[in-house]
Formats: structure tokens, sequence, C-alpha cells
């Protein structure tokens, strides 16, 4: 334990974020850190519950208690060390994490939780400042070859654990650059790219091949990859966006969020784009449909583009301040969050259900919504209805749709291998993650459905290790 009062004499401090008025100027990213006395002292705080619930409500299973203990002692390389056991990418989920881990620690029911996220964030790069991660070049080779499909946080996964075991791993990506939902959907506010750039460099060094700009399924048919290779494993995603067809759907101005998102982080990364083809919001009345996390980049994205106004709206009623009876301690809080996107300036509704897109000469202009309210049917499950008389309309030349994620894409691989899919048209599969084709295998959102990224993680290291069975049974 490291400080066995530190919890009594230190209160939670963050490291906080950038001025407003400084960080909607830019894409850097908007969190501050913390200098390494105040983090120090936040590690004390960890009390090494008999019972951490921490380590319960992660999804990888960090060893919290322990790693903060060495960072207390200032043992950074240690501190390191205990994150990798259970997670490739602490510096990713150190920073876009929405760390249940915290919702779940003892503190947290008074509101005091420890810093682990930034305390997280803290032990990775002063790892890699100090030179602690280096790469790993495995002492041999089993002569067993994998394609791993999607380089997004499952897929990386996957190829880091695979080839440490001695396996020759290429991973195939589709778009121009390494990193999947990583790369083009987060934004760089939230996410610097150069992080993701910075641990691929140390994977190419430990032997994994990288081949972007190639279509499995399209340029490449998915009966090749599973000819030429030992497993393939589909961590694809879950890349098909919930749609709202209603009229004036096809209005030039209505688009999903992950298009506008992508668009702005290829335009951070130098590619340019003509014809019209550009997504903006300067200048527009934004209007997001959706109030995830999705829906909060666009909003920060937006406010960054100079739009005249945004305004974020959610079918579902407003969630409460502290949590409801029904939702203890320490289960995940359904509770408001408010981001930092939308601290920058952003109108937020609730309860409210779009009827149609209005324009002219096929340029959206208006969006007409309804005020809706939910009661439970006679079978307890919640129903939707209508208030009579609550319909307005609402200026907007943008809107963008952020509704999550329904399933993977089925056009192309999946369709190719004719895979099974689940009743929520995710691929199936078994305990050992296999689909219902031999020698592929899918983890991460393709088979999980759409979650956060520290969960594709977990799923991606345990298909690893099935994987690895697999190919080595004999």
């Amino acid at each position: 334990m490291a400080d066995p009062k530190g919890f009594i004499k230190y209160g939670r401090k963050e490291g906080g974020y950038r001025p407003v008025a400084e960080r909607v100027d830019d894409y850097g990213e908007v969190e501050q850190t913390l200098n390494v006395a105040d983090r120090t002292l936040q590690a004390s705080r960890c009390m090494d519950c008999g019972i951490p619930f921490c380590h319960w409500a992660c999804p990888v299973g960090s060893k919290i208690p322990e790693w903060q203990d060495a960072v207390y002692k200032g043992e950074w390389k240690l501190a390191s060390d205990i994150l990798h056991s259970t997670n490739s990418f602490p510096e990713f989920t150190g920073r876009i994490c929405p760390n249940p881990c915290e919702k779940s620690c003892v503190l947290a029911i008074h509101e005091e939780a420890v810093t682990i996220r930034e305390n997280e964030c803290s032990v990775v790069e002063r790892a890699f400042e100090e030179g602690y991660i280096e790469p790993r070049i495995p002492a041999h080779r089993t002569g067993k070859k994998v394609a791993v499909v999607g380089s997004g946080p499952a897929g990386l996964s996957v190829a880091d654990l695979l080839n440490q075991a001695g396996h020759s791993v290429t991973v195939f990506e589709r778009d121009d650059a390494v990193g999947g939902l990583l790369r083009y959907g987060i934004p760089d506010f939230k996410l610097n790219k150069k992080v993701i750039d910075r641990r691929v460099a140390i994977f190419e060094k430990e032997g994994i091949q990288f081949k972007t700009n190639v279509s499995v399924g399209e340029t490449v048919k998915g009966e090749e990859l599973a000819k030429e290779y030992d497993a393939v494993v589909l961590t694809i995603g879950a890349m098909q966006p919930r749609d709202l067809l209603v009229e004036g759907r096809d209005l030039d101005g209505v688009h999903f969020a992950m298009d506008f998102l992508k668009q702005q982080n290829k335009v951070n990364r130098g590619e340019v784009f003509t014809n019209g083809d550009r997504l903006l919001a300067t200048g527009k009345n934004v209007l997001v449909i959706g109030g995830g996390d999705t829906g909060s980049d666009c909003v920060g994205t937006s406010n960054r583009q100079k739009a005249s106004s945004v305004t974020q709206i959610e079918i579902l009623p407003k969630p409460p301040q502290k949590r409801a009876e029904g939702n203890p301690w320490p289960y995940w809080p359904t509770t408001l969050k408010t981001s930092t996107s939308h601290a920058e300036g952003c109108e937020r509704k609730w309860s409210l259900n779009t009827k149609r897109f209005i324009g002219e000469n096929g340029k959206l202009k208006q969006v007409e919504l309804v005020e809706v309210e939910w009661t439970r049917g006679d079978n307890g499950q919640w129903q939707m209805s209508e208030k009579p008389e609550t319909a307005y309309i609402m200026d907007a030349e943008l809107v963008l749709l952020s509704m999550g994620f329904v399933s993977p894409v089925h056009e192309g691989l999946v369709k190719e291998f004719g895979l099974d899919l689940d009743a929520r048209g995710n691929i199936k599969v078994d305990a050992q993650y296999q689909t219902s084709k031999a020698n592929v295998f899918a983890a991460g959102d393709a088979s999980n459905g759409a979650s956060l990224v520290v969960t594709a993680i977990a799923k991606g290291r345990e298909a690893a290790k099935s994987v690895h069975e697999f190919l080595t049974k004999e």
C-alpha cells in the first residue's frame, strides 16, 4: 500500500484542460498533465482495497493497486511493466478511456476517486521518456503465419500477442494509415496520432508487417488469405452506422458523424479535399443527432471549424446528475456526462425525435423535431410516444448522424466467407473466438458489438490466446 493515509491527507487533483479560448483554435490535445510531485501524491491515495473493484471494472483487468504503489515509490519501470502485463496500449487508454475503473473506485462513493486514468498515462509517457519501452524481438519463430484484418485496438492487440508468441503476423488495413478507429474515428484533440505512430514503429521493429490501402474482400480476396495463412483474425470493427430514414435524408448536408470526423483527421494529416467534397461546419448551424461520445467529438470538431451554432440532441431523457436509486456503486453510473467539447459551446437537448429534414434545391435548410416521452408498457419495456403539439422547426445547414453502430459491414469479406451472424448482426464466434469458417477468428467490435476501446483491446488479447492454442495444438 502506497500511503495508508494518503486518501485522507490528499484530495483528488486532476491535470485539467487547456483554456477554451486557446484550444478551439487548434487540434492539439486538450488535456494537461500534473507534475511528478503531484502525480506521486495522487498515486498515494490508492488504498489497496481488499477487494479492488477498480480491477474488477477494468475490461483488461489492470492491476491498478500494484502499479499505483510503484508510482508512489518512484519505480516507474515497474509500474510500466505491470501496466503492460494486461494492456498492450496504456498510452491509448490513458488518454481516451472513460475509466470504468474510477467509477468503481471505493473513493468514488464520495466522488473522490483516484485519478487512475491520468496516472496511467503519466506512467507510460514517463516510461517512453526514460527508454523503458523498447522493441522486444521474439527469440524464435514458430513458422506459423497469421493474417489480422483491421488495425484498430483489437487488431493491434491480436498482432502484439501473437507476434510475441513467435508467429509471423501481417496486419491488413484498408485505410492509408494504421490505427483504425484510433486513427480516424477519434479527433486529434483527444488522441494525438503521433502516439499511434510511436507504438506502430515499435511493432514494426518487433517483426509485425503492416499493409495499408488493402481492402480484404475487395482488392484481396479473403479466401486467398485463408489459404496463404494458418489463421485469419477479423478485427474489422462495427462500422455499419445506424441510419435515420426520414423524409429529406438524401439532402446535401445530412452526413454520418464518422465521415465528418474521419475527413477532418485526414485533413490534419495533410490530405486535401476538392470538388465540393469537404465537409465543413464553418458558418453553419450544426445539429448533432445522438448524445454519445462520437456526438461529443462532432461538437468539438464543429467548434474548431467555427460553426455558427452547435446543438446536440438525444432521443432519450436527460440523465440525472447523480446516481439513481437503482444504479448503485460500483456499477457504471448512468449519469449526465459533460465533455470538454460541450464546455467549448453547445446547446444540449433531450427527449427529441427527428421528424424530417427540410431543404431547398437539394440542400438542407431546416429540421423538424418533436418532443417525446418514455413510459413502461404492460410488459415492463420502455415505450416512446410523441407529445402532441410539440413539433417545431429549427434552422440547420449541417446535420451529423451520431446514433451509434449496428454491426460490422457485411458487404465484402463477411459475405465472401459466408460467416454466421448473431441476432444483432455481429460475426458469431464460439468461446475460442472461432467463426463458422475453419481457421478464421473474429474479435473486438466485429464480434462483440460496438463498445469501448479498452474492451476491444481486452477481446483482442483473449482472441490472441485462443489463436495461439489453435496454431500450437498439434
